[in-house]
């Protein structure tokens, strides 16, 4: 597991792109049969990928020592997007079968936990975020169609858009963990411009769908500090709560956010005019 420190705003702006990229950048998110994980002490979100292909993937009992407890979820809720072939996931005896763009939520206390893919010629992506957590809410598979779609945006503007919320307490409960999928039309670019703060929640963003040669050119800093990041398909961006996370392409993408934090309130957000931002 790899560990990631908060940083401060005024810390940010005297980094380099080298700098930047090491503190906000998680570049590598899925590898054949493992799990990978990187761990935030932002809020104590832990980003990572499942990528099961010949045999099944499993949490490994050391990483309780990173989590001071006995096992991985014994104080931890997850939930995973799957973004490659169909999955079956194991919870403590139950199966869920996880289909291409469905989400899994497994809640805290779930102690044997595996991965696998229904066919590794087409092997399961599952891009997951786990928090910290009070209280063991039931696990639950949701569907595209259950995740609450919401399309916003319009061509003139290069943002039009469909808003999967997967995780959100409309669609079930959690202990604090946001999560939902946004889906860019073709000839769109932008994501989340006007962009936002929210002091009350940090948040990461998952940028997949994406060729080769196509980049994401993603906003970090405050709004009067801006910075950016180049951003290549499968990559994780670690934002916190003083910056904006916004974005544009060279081409349409998808992307699955991932909030943590002091409420589950969607439209909790520090609107950033237009004008505001240097």
């Amino acid at each position: 597991m790899e560990i990631r420190q908060p940083i401060h705003s005024d810390h940010a702006k005297t980094l380099d792109t080298t700098g930047l990229r090491e503190q906000f950048l998680v570049e590598s998110i899925f590898r054949p049969d493992e799990a990978t994980l990187t761990y935030s002490q932002i809020d104590r979100i832990i980003v990572g990928g499942i990528m099961p292909v010949t045999k099944a993937v499993t949490f490994s009992p050391e990483l309780g020592k990173h989590t001071g407890t006995d096992y991985f979820l014994q104080r931890r809720e997850l939930g995973l997007i799957n973004i490659g072939g169909a999955a079956v996931v194991l919870v403590d005896g139950r199966t869920f079968e996880v289909g291409p763009k469905e989400a899994l939520y497994i809640g805290q206390g779930a102690k044997e936990v595996a991965f696998r893919s229904a066919d590794s010629a087409q092997p399961a992506k599952l891009y997951f975020n786990c928090a910290p957590a009070h209280t063991s809410y039931p696990h639950k598979k949701v569907t595209l169609a259950e995740a609450s779609p919401e399309t916003l945006g319009d061509p003139k503007t290069s943002n039009r858009r469909t808003i999967y919320k997967f995780l959100v307490p409309d669609v079930l409960p959690t202990c604090q963990l946001l999560m939902g999928m946004t889906e860019l039309e073709e000839g769109s670019l932008w994501n989340t411009m006007p962009c936002h703060t929210h002091d009350r929640r940090m948040e990461v963003y998952f940028y997949f769908g994406m060729s080769d040669n196509a980049v994401v050119f993603h906003m970090l800093g405050q709004p009067q500090e801006t910075r950016h990041l180049v951003v290549r398909n499968e990559q994780a961006v670690i934002s916190p709560s003083w910056s904006i996370h916004s974005g544009v392409g060279t081409q349409a993408y998808t992307f699955i956010w991932g909030m943590v934090g002091e409420n589950q309130v969607f439209k909790d957000m520090d609107h950033v005019p237009m004008t505001a931002l240097r």
